[in-house]
């Protein structure tokens, strides 16, 4: 019986550098429609507080 000797074929196809890209944007967007309101809401003043007072620390 003869032996393949065909070399391996990888799990997961090769990305390029478009694709790449795509992926980011589309990551990058998400993440922003997710947590853009979040990060734009105010710090409250008793956490603020709390940062000033571990500065001087």
């Amino acid at each position: 019986m003869s032996q393949r000797k065909d070399k391996p074929v990888p799990l997961t196809p090769p990305r390029d550098e478009q694709a790449e890209a795509a992926f980011s944007l589309w990551l990058q967007r998400g993440l922003h429609k997710l947590f853009d309101e979040v990060a734009n809401e105010p710090i409250p003043e008793e956490l603020l507080k709390i940062i000033e007072e571990d500065r001087r620390k």
